[in-house]
């Protein structure tokens, strides 16, 4: 029987020796090692491991790379459950007091550099993902997906927006994942970009927004949902904005910067009815994987697109909004956060999620 998408994967045996390879290749002559200690850098090395506690702190473990060093550290009262639930057999481990910071192992040691030293380099060299990181998130985006279309298909005008990101964490949670965001608008709040839940009822439409991460991945979907069919004016203003994201697909090409492809995207808004800027009143996405947007496009970000790389754009406008999580394969943009129950519209050639009508 294949394990359960929701238990600690097994890595690759090449996995994590890809990863040390790549980030041996960046350090300067002396450099004895790198330190890893941001969320993302930690658990892509630890090929999705949970270095977590609390969602908002920072992780419980930090890693030393280098040719001569990968030594994994964590706190005394954190280490048999790594050990145990987390981190590969081979995986040199050692323990500091939970009172004591977790760099205390660096005392002595020779040139150490600290992640932010090498940031751009490193957020590259986890930008393309290996294979088993690519059957990860395939999973993880249909688990995601299928999680909405189950919630989302029980939709009642008279819930309020509370109760319904409530079953959506219940959900995610329940598919072995953390929702990282849930954000819900009903008809009343359908202006806001980042609608966090309230008490009011949602009406007779509403949009979700879900993050959800596993194994370090993270998945980030938007979905609407409607009693009734839609009114012609909101139909045509969610067919534009799907154009628009039709603009980002395109742009995203292999060895272009994530600005170059900004660029285009934004340019596409005045191509398809829209206000010139409207793409100024909200972030428009960016590449994704082991963080929310790793980085999100702006004007300044040098990144390059990468084959094997994730991305979520996400643009939008007034009371409307599309989101997926994407892969870059082959030349072609594969949709990970895909379930087959879930209505779509084909744009530009490719099937995008339409309105669920309850």
């Amino acid at each position: 029987m294949p394990p359960s998408p929701t238990e600690r994967p097994q890595a690759e045996s090449s996995e994590r020796a890809v990863k040390r390879s790549r980030i041996c290749s960046l350090l300067e002559p002396g450099d004895e090692a790198v330190w890893l200690t941001s969320p993302a850098a930690v658990s892509w090395y630890l090929c999705g491991a949970r270095v977590h506690t609390s969602l908002q702190g920072p992780p419980i473990a930090a890693v030393l790379v280098g040719p001569e060093t990968e030594l994994v550290v964590t706190f005394t009262n954190e280490a048999e459950r790594l050990a145990a639930e987390e981190l590969d057999d081979d995986v040199e481990l050692t323990a500091v007091p939970w009172d004591s910071p977790l760099d205390s192992v660096l005392a002595g040691r020779g040139r150490i550099r600290g992640e932010d030293e090498y940031a751009d380099q490193l957020r590259a060299a986890r930008a393309a993902l290996l294979p088993a990181e690519q059957q990860r998130f395939r999973r993880l985006g249909e688990d995601s997906a299928r999680a909405l279309t189950a919630v989302l298909s029980g939709f009642r005008p008279q819930m309020s927006e509370r109760q319904l990101a409530a079953e959506v964490a219940a959900a995610i949670v329940a598919a072995g994942a953390d929702p990282l965001v849930v954000m819900v608008s009903g008809t009343a709040r359908a202006q806001y970009r980042h609608p966090l839940p309230t008490e009011q009822p949602v009406g007779e439409r509403a949009m979700v927004v879900v993050c959800a991460r596993r194994h370090g991945l993270i998945a980030n979907l938007t979905r609407w949902v409607r009693a009734g069919e839609p009114d012609a004016r909101q139909a045509d203003a969610q067919r534009r904005i799907m154009q628009v994201e039709a603009a980002f697909f395109d742009a995203t090409v292999e060895g272009r910067r994530l600005a170059e492809v900004l660029d285009d995207g934004a340019a596409a808004y005045a191509r398809h009815g829209f206000s010139r800027d409207e793409w100024r009143n909200h972030h428009q996405g960016g590449a994704a994987g082991y963080a929310g947007r790793d980085p999100r496009a702006s004007s300044g970000v040098e990144d390059l697109v990468q084959q094997n790389q994730a991305f979520a754009w996400n643009p939008s406008a007034p009371g409307v909004k599309v989101e997926d999580t994407m892969l870059l394969r082959g030349g072609q943009l594969e949709p990970l956060t895909v379930d087959p129950d879930w209505p779509t519209v084909e744009v530009a050639g490719r099937r995008r999620p339409g309105t669920l009508v309850v």
